[in-house]
């Protein structure tokens, strides 16, 4: 099989084959298992709505998208791994707002424009932040920084719910914690290559699949249906 146009953006991969990053690609079960714990608790609740279950597809997608990509590694599956990624924090962040806000869609809406245009320029300022050849070394983080106004925002969501005395506070401290140091993993990936021979960015996936379960299990558990 040929992989023409491959790309080769983690310690991990050294070559163009489809099971080149093994650990990277098959670490993504972590949000297939965040996908299916957070059913299991939707399952125990009668307070419930169409958005926990979107959310609750959109992670597993998020695995499947990062597991293509880690296997494929070409333009392509590098948007199945990042759109599925972005669609859940815009709906994620829109449906706690919306919730929060007593079914408010005027408040939603705005948020929801501020949150697009953020990723927007982020995307934009971050355009040429990726690295393709190992050889090459880490150029600005290794890619990461097109994350940080999620990384911002997700604190500023541990401050507000801190701020309110909110139920969820624990659980979304969890998540920005487990979000940062997954960053760090991810950023440090190809500056560790030497010394670990398989880098580092296998953690990204599996602390950010703890990062969308804790995020799931707070909306399920303290964050309900706006009609209940």
């Amino acid at each position: 099989m040929t992989f023409p146009n491959y790309i080769d953006l983690y310690c991990e991969r050294t070559s163009p084959g489809l099971w080149n990053e093994p650990i990277n690609a098959f670490s993504n079960i972590a949000f297939l298992i965040a996908a299916w714990t957070a059913w299991r608790a939707l399952q125990g609740t009668d307070r419930r709505g169409a958005m926990d279950m979107v959310l609750i597809g959109m992670a597993a997608l998020i695995g499947l998208g990062s597991f293509l990509f880690h296997t494929y590694a070409n333009g392509q599956t590098e948007l199945l791994d990042v759109i599925p990624i972005w669609t859940f924090v815009a709906l994620y962040v829109g449906t706690v707002i919306f919730r929060i806000s007593s079914g408010n869609y005027l408040k939603t809406l705005r948020i929801m424009l501020i949150v697009a245009v953020s990723i927007g320029v982020s995307f934009w300022a971050t355009g040429g932040d990726v690295v393709t050849d190992n050889s090459a070394g880490p150029n600005h983080l290794n890619g990461s920084l097109q994350y940080l106004p999620a990384l911002s925002a997700l604190w500023i969501f541990v401050i507000v719910t801190r701020m309110g005395r909110h139920p969820a506070n624990r659980l979304v401290v969890t998540a920005a914690i487990c979000f940062t140091v997954s960053l760090a993993f991810r950023s440090i990936d190809l500056m560790t290559c030497d010394a670990t021979g398989v880098g580092t960015h296998f953690m990204w996936h599996v602390l950010n699949g703890s990062m969308v379960l804790a995020l799931l299990l707070a909306l399920i558990r303290h964050v309900p249906p706006v009609s209940q």
